[in-house]
């Protein structure tokens, strides 16, 4: 039998719409740093700012923005500065995705697999976030075994810089699209469960894997589907 608590506005309705607020939040922040994020690999193409670079120093430069900003943005989630930040690092995350974008675009068809490369982690995105909304079961244990493969994914990335075998670099695109996929589904699901209150750190965790998943999707379209 339903309170008046419940049917009024009471704890129960307050918590949901503060669930749909953060999740609200979360997908429209997530829609806004991608244009930062289009703005920083548009410069880093047009400019081939990294072009020269050796994937040594690309790496060093990478890990060290990388972590740089996602430690700042987790340090002030709850202020105006943690979204000036998010925008500035999906920026940053542009401008390293420019090499293999430049790569990719100097294929015959390399225009056709960028967009093939987006409508994949768009639909691996949309994919994720309706099933996040029908799954009812806890995927906290998921999540455990998702990070313990990401860093075996960045570790074995890291080293693969200095083995340079287009082999394992493969195998790890794949295996990031579907570890980096999965954690779109339980990032979301955290939100909807209300274990995540913080739209900034929502977004920083969705962000990250969009950004795994597409370029890892590009990687393989440049390898397989690339004409000369």
């Amino acid at each position: 039998m339903s309170t008046n608590t419940e049917l009024y506005g009471g704890a129960p309705l307050a918590l949901g719409a503060e669930r749909q607020r953060v999740l609200r939040n979360t997908y429209a922040l997530l829609a806004l740093s991608m244009i930062p994020t289009v703005l920083g690999a548009w410069v880093g193409v047009a400019t081939g700012l990294f072009a020269a670079m050796s994937p040594v120093i690309g790496l060093i430069v990478f890990m060290a923005g990388a972590f740089g900003f996602i430690y700042a943005i987790q340090r002030n989630a709850n202020s105006g500065l943690g979204v000036t930040l998010l925008l500035a690092f999906t920026f940053f995350m542009g401008l390293m995705l420019s090499r293999l974008l430049a790569f990719v675009l100097s294929k015959g068809n390399g225009a056709s697999l960028v967009m093939m490369a987006f409508a994949g982690t768009s639909a691996a995105f949309f994919g994720m976030a309706l099933l996040s909304s029908v799954v009812k079961r806890d995927l906290s244990g998921l999540s455990k075994f998702l990070f313990i493969g990401a860093i075996g994914i960045l570790v074995v990335g890291v080293a693969n810089v200095f083995v340079q075998s287009s082999a394992l670099m493969m195998t790890l695109a794949v295996l990031a699209i579907l570890v980096f996929s999965a954690f779109i589904l339980v990032d979301l699901k955290r939100v909807r469960d209300g274990e995540e209150t913080n739209y900034v750190t929502a977004t920083l965790g969705v962000y990250l894997s969009l950004y795994n998943v597409f370029q890892s999707l590009l990687a393989l379209l440049g390898i397989f589907g690339g004409e000369d």
